[in-house]
C-alpha cells in the first residue's frame, strides 16, 4: 500500500529532484527568456536544431575527474601518495568533497573545475526526463524518426550514464524516470532507495534501448551532417553498449551481489549478461572499426597530446566532453611534476606509491612474484615491461629538455627531488601518464600539453570482457561470450600484446583463480591513474583485504653506476577501510527527510 510522505519530506523530494533544476546558475541561452520574449514549447522542443540544444547541456553536466576544484585527488585507493595526507586514506570517506559534492550547477560556464558529481548528476537526470518526456508529447517534436531517435537515445544514455556516476560510489538510488511536478504528492513506494543491483538493472535497460536506436557514429547519420566532423564526443551506440556492459559487471561483481543476495561472488546470469554486451561492442568495433586499439607508438594519445590537440585517439569511447587549456597547467602538469619546475603552484605533487609500481610485470610478461621472471629486488627497474617506463619516471631518468638541476630526477635518499624542494616526492617516483616528461618536455612546450582522464576506452571493454566471460555459467579462460568468438584468454592476450608483452603464460589460464588474479593484475596497470582501482577494489570486496593496505615508498642510495643501492621498501600509509566503505555517506541533510532515502550502512 502505498503512504504519501508528509507535506515537509514532499517539500524536500521536490526540492531534490525539482528545484536542483530550478536554483541554477543559468540555462542554455534559448531557454533564458527576456521580459518582452515568448518563446513556447513549441520553439524549444519542436524542432532537432533546438532540441538537440537543449539535449546538448547534458555534456556541460560531466565531471572531469582530474581538474574538478583547478586540480584534485580522484584516485582513492592504493595508487599515489601525496605530500598532504588523503582523508580518504584514513578512512574518512566525507573528505575530498571538492570532487564529489559542493558546487551549485551552472552549466553555461565552460569550466571544468566547477563541475561536482552529486549536483550535476541530478540536474542532468532531471533534465533528461524532461527531454523523455517532451518527446513523448503527442504533436510536440516535428521531426524525422531518425531524429527522434538520436535525440531519446542520448536522453536514455544520459539518465543511465548519471545514475551509474552516483551509484558506483553512492550505492543504489531511486530511478526516477520521470520530471516531477512542483506540487505533485509523491510516494515513499516510488522513491524508496534501491540497492545498487536494482538501479543497475534500470540503468541497463536504459543503455540497452539507446543503444538499440543510436548510430554507431554521428558522421554517419542523417542529423549528424549538419555537424560533421565535429561529433567526436556526441553519444553514439559505442557509448551505451559500453555501460550497458558496465553497469551489468559491477552488478554481477561480488560486493554488490552480497549487498543484494548476500552472496560474495559473483552473479553468473548477469556477468553473462555483461559479457554478452561488451561481446556486441566489439564484433562492431571490428566490423566498422570506429573505434580500434591504439598502436603502442600512439598509446600515449589516449591520455595527452600537444600543441593543443585534444588526446583520446581511436580508443577512448567516452571522455570529459569540456576541454579547458587553462586548467592543464595546474592540475594534470601542477599535480605531478616537481614543482620547482615552475608549472604549479608548489603546494602538492601526488606520485605514484612503489606498491603501485610493483604491479607492473617484467618485459617476458610474468609478474615480479613469479620465481621464473626475473625480477632482481635489488635491481628493480631493470627489465620491467614498456608500460612500467612510460608510466613511471624513476630515479636518473629525464624529466624536462632544459638546463639546470631539474633536468634529471634525484629521487634517492637525501636527492635534489626527493627532500630538497617543497613539496618533494614522497614515494621515490613521478608519475607520467598525464605529464610527459623527458627528452620532449620544455618549458614552453608545456603550455600546448592537452591531457585528459579518459571515461571509457577499448582496452578497459577487452578486460571488462574477459572478466564478464570468467564469470558466466560455465566461464573459464578458454570460453568466450554467446555473441563474440574470442575467448576471454585472448581478449587479456589484446591488451598485452599492444604494450608489447607475451601472451598471458599457461600457468596463469589453468584455474580461473589464477587467471582472474592476472586480470586484477592487469586492470592495476593498464588502468593506472584513470581511477579504475577504487572501483573495482570495492567491486571485487578487496577495499580492506590487507593485500592493497599498505601505501609504500622506496628508501633507497644512489650507487657509483648510478643504481639504486641499500633499498627498502617502507609503509608511509596502512590504509583505513572496512565494511562501510564500500560506499560514501551521503550529505546528512539528504538523508534525514523521508524513510525511503536512508544513509548508507555505518555511516
Amino acid at each position: 500500500m502505498k503512504t504519501a510522505v508528509t507535506r515537509n519530506s514532499a517539500r524536500f523530494l521536490r526540492g531534490f529532484w525539482v528545484l536542483i533544476a530550478l536554483m541554477v546558475t543559468s540555462c542554455e541561452n534559448y531557454l533564458d527568456k527576456a521580459p518582452e520574449a515568448d518563446i513556447s514549447e513549441k520553439d524549444v522542443f519542436g524542432n532537432f536544431i533546438s532540441f538537440q540544444g537543449f539535449v546538448e547541456e547534458l555534456y556541460n553536466c560531466i565531471m572531469d575527474p582530474n581538474k574538478g576544484g583547478a586540480w584534485n585527488q580522484y584516485l582513492f585507493a592504493d595508487e599515489t601518495l601525496n605530500n598532504s595526507p588523503y582523508a580518504f586514506d584514513n578512512g574518512n570517506y566525507w573528505g575530498n568533497h571538492g570532487y564529489f559534492y559542493g558546487q551549485s550547477v551552472n552549466t553555461r560556464d565552460n569550466n571544468s573545475r566547477t563541475k561536482r558529481i552529486w549536483e550535476y548528476a541530478w540536474y542532468g537526470i532531471r533534465k533528461a526526463n524532461l527531454a523523455l518526456a517532451k518527446l513523448d508529447e503527442e504533436g510536440l517534436f516535428q521531426g524525422s524518426q531518425e531524429e527522434r531517435d538520436h535525440l531519446r537515445g542520448q536522453a536514455l544514455f544520459f539518465r543511465g550514464w548519471f545514475y551509474f556516476e552516483l551509484a558506483r560510489y553512492w550505492g543504489g538510488m531511486p530511478y526516477v524516470t520521470r520530471a516531477l511536478g512542483a506540487s505533485e504528492e509523491l510516494t515513499t513506494d516510488e522513491f524508496r532507495r534501491l540497492n545498487f543491483q536494482e538501479c543497475a538493472l534500470l540503468m541497463a535497460a536504459d543503455f540497452r534501448e539507446a543503444a538499440n536506436i543510436l548510430p554507431i557514429h554521428w558522421d554517419q547519420s542523417g542529423p549528424g551532417q549538419r555537424t560533421l566532423g565535429h561529433n567526436r564526443d556526441r553519444i553514439n551506440k559505442f557509448h551505451a553498449l559500453g555501460y550497458l556492459g558496465k553497469a551489468l559487471l559491477y552488478a554481477a561483481s561480488p560486493m554488490i551481489n552480497e549487498e543484494a543476495t548476500g552472496t560474495d561472488s559473483f552473479n553468473p546470469e548477469l556477468a553473462k549478461q555483461a559479457a554478452e554486451a561488451f561481446g556486441e561492442l566489439l564484433q562492431l568495433a571490428d566490423e566498422t572499426g570506429t573505434y580500434k586499439m591504439q598502436s603502442w607508438d600512439s598509446w600515449t594519445d589516449n591520455f595527452w597530446r600537444w600543441n593543443n590537440e585534444r588526446p583520446g585517439g581511436d580508443e577512448c569511447i567516452m571522455v570529459p566532453t569540456i576541454y579547458d587549456r587553462g586548467r592543464v597547467r595546474w592540475s594534470t602538469l601542477g599535480a605531478t611534476v616537481p614543482s620547482s619546475l615552475g608549472l604549479n603552484s608548489g603546494s602538492s605533487a601526488d606520485v605514484p606509491t612503489h606498491n603501485n609500481t610493483e604491479n607492473y610485470a617484467m618485459a617476458n610478461g610474468l609478474p615480479i612474484d613469479d620465481p621464473a621472471s626475473g625480477y632482481d629486488p635489488n635491481d628493480p627497474w631493470t627489465g620491467r615491461e614498456p608500460r612500467f617506463y612510460k608510466d613511471i619516471l624513476k630515479d636518473g631518468d629525464q624529466i624536462i629538455n632544459e638546463s639546470g638541476p631539474d633536468r634529471f630526477a634525484e629521487l634517492y635518499n637525501g636527492g635534489r627531488h626527493r627532500s630538497q624542494i617543497s613539496p618533494p616526492s614522497v614515494t621515490g617516483y613521478y608519475a607520467k601518464r598525464y605529464s610527459p616528461m623527458g627528452s620532449e618536455l620544455t618549458i614552453s612546450r608545456a603550455g600546448g600539453l592537452q591531457a585528459y582522464v579518459p571515461y571509457l576506452r577499448l582496452a578497459d571493454i577487452y578486460l571488462m570482457y574477459a572478466e564478464a566471460v570468467l564469470f558466466s555459467p560455465g566461464g573459464t579462460p578458454k570460453a568466450s561470450a554467446n555473441n563474440y568468438a574470442m575467448t576471454a584468454e585472448a581478449a587479456i592476450n589484446v591488451v598485452r600484446n599492444r604494450a608489447q608483452i607475451p601472451n598471458i603464460a599457461d600457468k596463469y589460464t589453468a584455474t580461473n583463480e589464477a587467471f582472474f588474479e592476472e586480470i586484477v593484475r592487469e586492470r592495476a596497470v593498464e588502468l593506472n591513474f584513470e581511477g579504475a582501482r577504487f572501483c573495482d577494489l570495492r567491486r571485487w570486496n578487496r577495499n580492506d583485504d590487507p593485500r592493497y593496505l599498505d601505501k609504500t615508498a622506496i628508501d633507497f642510495a644512489r650507487g657509483s653506476d648510478g643504481k639504486p643501492i641499500n633499498i627498502r621498501e617502507r609503509v608511509v600509509v596502512r590504509r583505513t577501510a572496512e565494511k562501510k566503505h564500500n560506499w560514501l555517506p551521503i550529505q546528512v541533510r539528504f538523508t534525514t527527510q523521508y524513510e525511503g532515502f536512508p544513509q548508507n550502512p555505518g555511516w
